[in-house]
């Protein structure tokens, strides 16, 4: 048995010191010169075959690792964070975040709980969230993994507070009447799937139709509420959405509240994309109500550009909010003084090992200040309503929803009235897009209509990118067009 004792530290740090200075020169050089490359490109072959090299048993220099990472990773990235990346609703990330993230690394720390500084800048960030919201000083929230994960924290406070019975230790069986939740047709993913996995299957989800700018139509809604009382299932929880995935739609938040309250229910708001207009004061007026709400999901990573990944949910009944999720083992007991004094964060949510991404959010919103946050927000919707007018000026072109914020659906049609054909067509024109890498949009069906997605959710986009963008649109509207004879 050997004597000698191992450490993941090196024994000289010169040359890793050396290493990490060229990480962050290389790290700029990625970002500053990001309009020289293509937003995304297909990996070859073999960097396929890298990938699927089996597990190292020997060290390999670190030099060597970094690489290898150069010429198999960067190139081959999502491409978020390029100018011209707007499919689905990313964000582009900033470099002080960046930076941010490597420190809490260097930090260590876990931010399930303790009397640290850390856990000190998670709560402030919180805090900061609850300001910007309007809600109580006294209400409570945490950060998450994303929207998905804050979201389903909120359904859960929800649930257990209009369970009627103790669902903690009874269960949902022993529930004396069934719960019923509502949403718009365009809510996201992401509410089934959590009322799924709580175990109310997906019926427990009543999605109520939208009125022609793809907003939830409140009379439908009330209607949907009666319906369920009388049938003897319990309206629990109405989900606003602040900004819907495919057309940036935003519900009448206010009305919406008005009905939680005379009802008893819950009104909880997906703010994922739209919760952070209340920095940007010409459109704040579009999420007036979200202070009303009794809980808000939201997603720094988007809006505010952390890196991913970034999180975050309010709940304004901070005991509430404890109940759920509160558990303490043995191992974890609470003392007055210590390390482990103090607010237990995982107590707030399903995490016991927690991340430290608080880290940078508060480095960039220290940096920035909300203010400026606030005008690249209006900057993306001015930037959306620059696109629709040049697509509304071109007959070639097709709107295919309002523009309410900053996602724009269009596609081209020039005359072409066969949906089959439109729905190939541009999805062509899409697939050449992202593999040319000059532009990633996405794609979506609004009302039986396939289409292009633009969702200008990027602080480095110009206007200049969105006419390259069109003409290459076009132009291969055109080529393919004459290719297949449409």
């Amino acid at each position: 048995m050997s004597n000698h004792e191992e450490s993941l530290d090196p024994n000289d740090w010169t040359l890793p010191r050396q290493l990490a200075h060229q990480m962050i020169d290389d790290a700029i050089t990625h970002i500053s010169e990001v309009r020289k490359r293509p937003v995304w490109q297909e990996m070859p072959d073999t960097v396929r075959a890298f990938f699927k090299s089996s597990v190292p048993s020997d060290p390999t220099s670190l030099e060597t690792v970094y690489a290898e990472l150069r010429e198999n990773l960067f190139p081959y990235s999502m491409g978020n964070i390029h100018p011209r990346f707007w499919g689905w609703y990313m964000g582009s990330s900033n470099f002080t975040g960046a930076l941010a993230d490597f420190l809490a690394a260097v930090d260590g720390s876990n931010l399930g709980g303790g009397n640290t500084a850390p856990a000190m800048i998670d709560i402030q960030v919180v805090d900061w969230f609850k300001e910007l919201m309007g809600f109580p000083e006294d209400a409570s929230g945490t950060l998450t993994s994303g929207g998905s994960m804050a979201n389903m924290v909120a359904l859960n406070v929800a649930r257990n507070a209009l369970a009627g019975v103790d669902v903690r230790a009874e269960g949902i069986m022993s529930m004396p009447q069934p719960l019923r939740f509502y949403a718009s047709n365009q809510v996201h993913s992401c509410h089934q799937k959590a009322l799924e996995t709580m175990g109310h299957g997906a019926k427990s989800l009543t999605e109520i139709s939208c009125d022609d700018h793809f907003r939830m139509d409140i009379s439908a809604l009330e209607k949907a509420i009666a319906q369920d009382r009388a049938n003897g299932i319990k309206p629990a929880c109405v989900i606003g959405t602040a900004g819907t995935t495919n057309t940036g739609a935003m519900d009448d938040l206010r009305a919406i509240a008005d009905i939680c309250k005379r009802e008893n229910m819950w009104f909880h708001v997906d703010g994922c994309i739209g919760a952070f207009l209340r920095l940007a004061p010409e459109y704040q007026h579009l999420v007036d109500g979200i202070h009303l709400a009794d809980s808000v999901a939201m997603d720094p990573h988007k809006w505010l550009h952390t890196p991913f990944e970034a999180g975050c949910v309010l709940v304004r009944d901070a005991q509430r909010h404890f109940n759920t999720f509160e558990m303490h083992g043995d191992y974890l007991q609470m003392q007055k003084r210590g390390l482990i004094a103090g607010k237990f964060l995982a107590d707030f949510g399903f995490e016991l090992s927690r991340g430290f991404k608080a880290l940078k959010i508060w480095m960039s919103l220290k940096e920035n200040g909300v203010e400026k946050m606030g005008r690249l927000i209006a900057q993306n919707i001015q930037q959306a309503q620059y696109l629709e007018q040049q697509v509304a000026s071109d007959p070639r072109l097709e709107l295919v929803a309002p523009v309410d914020l900053n996602i724009i659906c269009f596609r081209y049609a020039n005359g072409i009235t066969d949906e089959t054909q439109l729905k190939e067509l541009n999805t062509e024109i899409m697939l050449r897009l992202q593999e040319t890498g000059m532009a990633v949009p996405s794609d979506t069906t609004l009302a039986q209509k396939h289409c292009l997605r633009v969702a200008i959710n990027n602080h480095r986009t110009q206007r200049q990118d969105l006419d390259l963008f069109l003409e290459e649109v076009l132009r291969l509207g055109a080529k393919i067009e004459a290719e297949t004879g449409i």
